[in-house]
């Protein structure tokens, strides 16, 4: 599967993707609107970053709990249930006078219960598409994203200040409310990947399968750390330039839309994916080292678009992570590296916002930059191809090498 018509004559991937989006949607107009109201009530760049990125946080204590239904709940109820409970979270972050205390609780509640959510997700996907069109299909998935959030975050600072935060917060239920009956009505009711109930248990037992692989724990500590720090920088943007938030969030999500078209759609040999992982990992954070010189928007602007381009790395390593993982943990393996990602970027929210209150917030975001620059350079060594070079050779689940054929190459339809 090489073209994008190829990916939507998919029987589902539609649907699928059509869900997908309109959450993705939701997520950004709520996390904004939320945001935007706690840093009117507080003046704190702290609370205002954990209320946009905090429920990441919680995602440890899901991913630790309830990661084993990724693979253990029939995908399209357990995606029909977590869609309907945003809504309702974001119908009660919507309250007049909800206390500060409540309004954190939600978001931690919403943090645990949606940690299945990506593995369920994901691992849907990889049951629509061939396993060889995983890479392209996830490609689409975060381009979408990426046009969803430069719209979400566009519309949502137009919809924040025409309705207020609060009346943005209802319009993001009712998104939710969308995704979840596309998602009900148009995809098909599916078995489980895995036998056996969901439980702490079974949760912590392939966790620690997953994770004892070396070429695997490298993998996902490269997806989590570096992007989670990059986004505790992107979560200072409202104390940063409060009147232009939206603005920067929306220049994000296009650099991320133009490093996912690229890596997706046009870098089909393994070579170049080899040879493009470890400068789109260090592209992600070194254009915030600039914040330091504290820049006016125009230039704040335009390194935040060109660091958000490496973003496109963590396709690459999500690739690299389903060869070293066998089919039937491949839901759990997803999950964990999405609940490990959202749960980083709460921490890397909480870091930047900390330095942010004791300095200020382009203090704050220079500071991660720099950490995640260096996290990104310690986990080099271990990320090369042990096989021998770059010349396209892929791990089979046990972590050996395997051969690879060059892709085929064909015009975008």
């Amino acid at each position: 599967m090489r073209t994008y018509r190829e990916l939507f004559r998919t029987p589902e991937f539609t649907p699928f993707f059509a869900a997908v989006s309109v959450q993705t949607a939701a997520q950004t107009a709520t996390g904004l609107a939320l945001g935007t109201l706690v840093y009117t009530r507080t003046g704190s760049p702290l609370l205002s970053a954990l209320a946009m990125f905090g429920p990441s946080l919680a995602q440890v204590a899901g991913a630790l709990t309830l990661l084993s239904a990724a693979d253990r709940l029939p995908p399209r109820a357990a995606l029909t249930a977590l869609a309907l409970f945003s809504a309702g979270a974001a119908c009660v972050q919507a309250v007049p006078g909800l206390p500060l205390w409540a309004a954190f609780a939600v978001l931690l509640v919403v943090g645990t219960a949606s940690s299945p959510g990506g593995g369920v997700r994901y691992g849907l996907l990889n049951e629509i598409v061939p396993r060889e069109g995983f890479l392209l299909g996830r490609s689409v998935l975060n381009m979408t994203g990426g046009a969803m959030q430069i719209c979400g975050y566009a519309v949502g600072g137009l919809l924040v200040t025409v309705f207020s935060a609060r009346g943005t917060l209802l319009i993001g239920a009712g998104l939710y409310v969308v995704a979840a009956a596309v998602t009900r009505f148009g995809l098909t009711a599916r078995p489980p990947r895995a036998t056996g109930r969901p439980s702490v248990r079974e949760t912590r037992r392939t966790n620690a399968l997953l994770w004892s692989s070396t070429p695997r724990r490298y993998v996902f500590l490269a997806l989590w750390v570096p992007n989670g720090l990059v986004v505790g920088a992107e979560s200072l943007y409202v104390a940063y330039a409060p009147g232009h938030a939206g603005l920067l969030f929306a220049g994000g999500a296009l650099g991320m839309l133009a490093g996912d078209t690229l890596v997706g759609r046009f870098v089909t040999h393994p070579e170049w994916r080899a040879r493009l992982g470890a400068p789109l990992r260090l592209l992600l954070a070194a254009p915030y080292l600039l914040f330091a010189l504290r820049p006016e928007l125009p230039l704040a602007l335009a390194a935040v678009v060109l660091a958000s381009v490496g973003f496109a790395a963590s396709l690459l390593l999500q690739e690299r992570l389903m060869a070293l993982t066998p089919k039937e943990l491949s839901g759990q393996a997803l999950g964990l590296s999405s609940s490990g990602m959202l749960a980083m970027q709460g921490v890397g929210a909480a870091v930047a916002g900390g330095i942010a209150q004791l300095t200020s917030p382009a203090t704050g975001m220079a500071a991660v930059a720099g950490l995640s620059v260096a996290v990104t350079l310690a986990l080099a060594p271990g990320l090369r191809d042990r096989s021998g070079g770059v010349g396209g050779r892929l791990p089979v689940a046990d972590g050996s090498p395997r051969a690879s054929r060059t892709p085929r190459t064909e015009e975008t339809t």
